[in-house]
C-alpha cells in the first residue's frame, strides 16, 4: 500500500474515533454517568439478554473489579438492576432496566440521520463494499487490537 493512501485512512480513521469518542462523552454527561459507564451501558443494551460482571468485563476489556464499580454507578443511577440467574441462583445478572432512557434518544435520532444521509450517497454495490469493509475492520480491530 502506498503511504500517502494509508496516511490519508490513519487520518479519517483517527477523526472518526475522536468524533465517536465526544459523541458518546456528551451522551454520558446527559445521562449523568461517565464515558466509561455509558459504553459498558451500551454493551449491556446491545446484548441479547442479562449479561454476568465478567461478560461484560470480556467485552469492555474492564477488570472485574472495575466493572463491579460501573455496575454500581450505573444500578444507583437507574440504569440496570442485579437479578439472580434464573437457572443457577449462585449467579448474578445485570439487567437493563428501561427506566428513563427514551430522553437521550435525541443524540442517537441525530447520529442515525447523519447515517442515513450519507448511506444515501452510495449504491447497493458501494454499500456492500463499505459493509464489508466496516465487518473486517471491526473484526480484525477487536481480534489483533483488543483481545490481545
Amino acid at each position: 500500500m502506498e503511504p500517502e493512501v494509508l496516511e490519508r485512512f490513519t487520518w479519517y480513521m483517527r477523526e472518526h474515533s475522536a468524533l465517536t469518542v465526544m459523541f458518546h462523552a456528551r451522551v454520558a454527561e446527559q445521562m449523568g454517568l461517565s464515558a466509561t459507564d455509558e459504553k459498558c451501558l451500551d454493551l449491556a443494551m446491545r446484548a441479547e439478554g442479562p449479561l454476568t460482571a465478567g461478560r461484560i468485563a470480556e467485552l469492555s476489556g474492564l477488570s472485574t473489579g472495575a466493572v463491579t464499580g460501573v455496575i454500581d454507578r450505573l444500578e444507583r443511577a437507574g440504569y440496570v438492576r442485579r437479578v439472580r440467574d434464573p437457572h443457577d441462583r449462585r449467579k448474578v445478572l445485570v439487567e437493563v432496566t428501561v427506566g428513563d432512557l427514551d430522553k437521550f434518544g435525541e443524540p442517537f435520532e441525530k447520529a442515525r440521520d447523519s447515517l442515513v444521509e450519507v448511506l444515501g450517497h452510495f449504491d447497493e454495490d458501494e454499500l456492500q463494499v463499505i459493509e464489508r469493509y466496516l465487518k473486517l475492520q471491526t473484526e480484525t480491530f477487536r481480534k489483533r487490537v483488543i483481545d490481545t
